[in-house]
């Protein structure tokens, strides 16, 4: 039988999957590595264990794959030498101590210029403002890259020999034309950044290379885009819904587009000549998780305690900036909030407004996208949270669209090995590999009688920024949106 295999390397660790033609699971093997926080704000981790974890993985899944597919956490950024050696820990996409260098790639490319170039704004955990931090605080290390790689990218290297990206996950760099599909020159200029120092980008199902034994590598995409094309979303119609430890909602765009305010990321696609649009949300399934932990009970207790409440919890709402947010507030220091307590108010409540509170922020992201232009029918819905069904019915109300799993839920992994596919020539195009490989198992309609509640908290729930950002910092602020 032919193996497709997808390899996705995550933040606490890589992923494999081995698939057949018909996109049944052969095999998986999970391989875990440390993250390193040596100061408040600062996220690394070394990419020897990245590729040391990756090897475990691959030998553990014991088959012969046809083509191999990468994704991986995106925007780290891995600096190396003239001889390919790592210079320092890699820094990660949560890694938050670059605000200054964003102040200053937006002050000297311009907002509109740069959202206009790259089609988003200047945000911490991209990569561009890594390399400006190093360049002032290291200034030792930076003096010596002669080469910069995204975190799978490496593994790439380490697994062909190769130098190479896909379009996809260089649009998260902020050195990246996404409308050409390109590396910007205008951007590397501006920020005095040599374009020798970057790979060649290719499409995502293009062969990279070949692993020593032959083995086709597809150039892969970022986790996000990996995963929507896991889930069928490879042109518009439907929405890839996240409910991870951070939430995403992301469309297919019928062309390229970006908010002129930077507030949702327009990428390119992990399909040819296709690109996207996605909203994020820090702390989704991430904002449950917090709440388990501190006030106890197991999940499936606080889930059920959640359900004996009505849709809106009595005025209950919840703000779910634990961790600061991105969509649509680009405000790393936003934090969280219950609003509208009562005595009546016990743990399910708490439960309950926390689920509808992170369906009130995709809601926020999904709002900006259909404003550019992507089409939503339906929401194929994944992550952990995906598996609980009175969240998956509250988001399909507040979103107001059926939402649908698929019958595999291995994720990025997923779509890589979908990816690794057409390098293998098994399929034609990713268009053909999801029509093989994808199928629903089931579909959450919205509940009508919750529809007009949240209507009406979803007006309150987009008050609760500003007025939490007043008391902050002592300055009113008009909602978003």
């Amino acid at each position: 039988m032919t193996a497709l295999v997808g390899l996705d390397v995550g933040t606490t660790g890589v992923k494999t999957v081995a698939i057949s033609e018909a996109g049944e699971v052969l095999a998986c093997a999970a391989e875990e590595y440390p993250l390193s926080m040596p100061r408040p704000g600062w996220a690394e981790q070394d990419p020897e264990d990245w590729w040391r974890a990756s090897e475990r993985a691959l030998g553990r899944l014991g088959v012969e794959p046809a083509g191999i597919g990468l994704s991986g956490q995106m925007h780290g950024l891995v600096a190396l030498d003239s001889s390919d050696r790592v210079l320092r820990p890699a820094m990660l996409w949560n890694d938050q101590r670059t605000s200054a260098e964003c102040a200053e790639i937006e002050e000297r490319v311009g907002l509109q210029r740069l959202v206009a170039l790259t089609g988003n704004r200047a945000l911490t955990g991209f990569t561009a403002p890594k390399l400006l931090w190093l360049r002032r605080h290291e200034p030792d290390t930076y003096g010596r890259i002669a080469r910069m790689l995204l975190p799978k990218d490496y593994v790439r290297l380490r697994l062909t020999g190769e130098h190479a990206t896909d379009v996809a996950d260089a649009s998260g760099t902020l050195l990246f034309d996404v409308a050409a599909r390109r590396w910007s020159q205008d951007v590397l200029d501006a920020l005095e950044l040599p374009a020798a120092w970057l790979p060649p980008a290719l499409e995502s199902p293009a062969v990279s290379g070949h692993t020593a034994g032959g083995v086709p590598v597809a150039a892969g995409a970022g986790d996000q885009a990996a995963g929507a094309l896991g889930v069928g979303v490879h042109a518009p119609g439907r929405l890839s819904i996240v409910l991870g430890t951070s939430g995403v909602v992301f469309g297919a765009l019928p062309e390229f587009r970006a908010d002129a305010q930077g507030r949702v990321h327009a990428f390119c696609h992990a399909v040819p000549g296709g690109w996207h649009a996605m909203g994020v949300m820090l702390s989704a399934a991430g904002s449950l998780r917090w709440l388990h932990d501190a006030i106890g009970g197991t999940y499936e207790e606080l889930l059920a305690e959640a359900a004996r409440w009505p849709a809106g919890v009595e005025g209950l709402l919840f703000a779910p900036y634990l961790a600061g947010e991105r969509t649509p507030h680009a405000d790393p220091d936003a934090r969280a909030a219950f609003a509208g307590l009562s005595l009546r108010h016990d743990r399910g409540a708490l439960a309950r407004a926390v689920l509808e509170g992170v369906a009130f922020g995709l809601r926020d992201s999904f709002d900006l996208l259909v404003e550019l232009g992507v089409a939503a029918e339906a929401g194929r819905v994944s992550g952990g949270g995906a598996r609980s069904d009175l969240w998956l019915k509250i988001a399909a109300s507040v979103l107001g669209l059926p939402v649908e799993r698929t019958a595999v839920e291995e994720g990025a992994a997923f779509g890589a090995a979908l990816l690794g596919g057409v390098a293998a020539g098994v399929f034609a195009s990713p268009a053909e590999a999801v029509a093989a490989c994808v199928r629903v198992r089931e579909t959450i309609d919205p509940d009508p009688s919750w529809q007009d509640q949240y209507a009406t908290d979803v007006d309150r729930f987009r008050r609760l920024y500003p007025t939490l950002r007043e008391i902050r910092i002592g300055q009113a602020l008009e909602p978003a949106v």
